[in-house]
């Protein structure tokens, strides 16, 4: 059983780093057949351990250069609130991520834009017309020292 977990591990590891590898190089660098690594894949695919295969593109190369971390405070917790924030959230496609926190402020938004003033155009329409939010306090990333989407395993 543990010789299965390993080649689990190796298939997870191998398949963060590079989504396009080939099922025949995921098998052969996993040290297993390509029956195996496939059925391997499938099992994890529907036990929702790989939830999305996706490309990951460059926001600078496609005039995306500004990120911006956004601390937002809503006037309250009532569930209207929170269901009226979540749905801004999840309709805006500049928002990158969302978290909701523990602290002074109640979440935290990874946020893309073109620039300034199009991040200001954007938290001026969605985020502070939105009648839950109180408070959004903005920082610039001024530089990127580490993005990773492959997790410690």
């Amino acid at each position: 059983m543990k010789e299965s977990g390993n080649f689990r591990r190796k298939l997870l590891q191998l398949i963060q780093a590079d989504g396009a590898l080939s099922l025949a190089d995921l098998a052969e660098k996993a040290g297993m057949s390509q029956s195996s690594a496939w059925r391997k894949i499938q099992e994890l695919e529907a036990d929702g351990v790989i939830r999305k295969r996706v490309t990951l593109l460059d926001p600078g190369k496609l005039d995306l250069k500004l990120c911006v971390i956004a601390h937002v405070t809503l006037e309250d917790h009532h569930e209207e609130a929170v269901a009226s924030f979540a749905s801004v959230v999840l309709e805006r496609p500049e928002i990158m991520e969302c978290y909701a926190l523990s602290g002074a402020f109640d979440y935290m938004l990874k946020i893309r834009a073109r620039d300034v003033e199009s991040y200001e155009a954007f938290m001026t329409r969605y985020l502070m017309r939105n009648p839950h939010v109180r408070t959004v306090v903005s920082s610039f990333v001024l530089r990127e020292l580490k993005f990773s989407t492959e997790l410690p395993l």
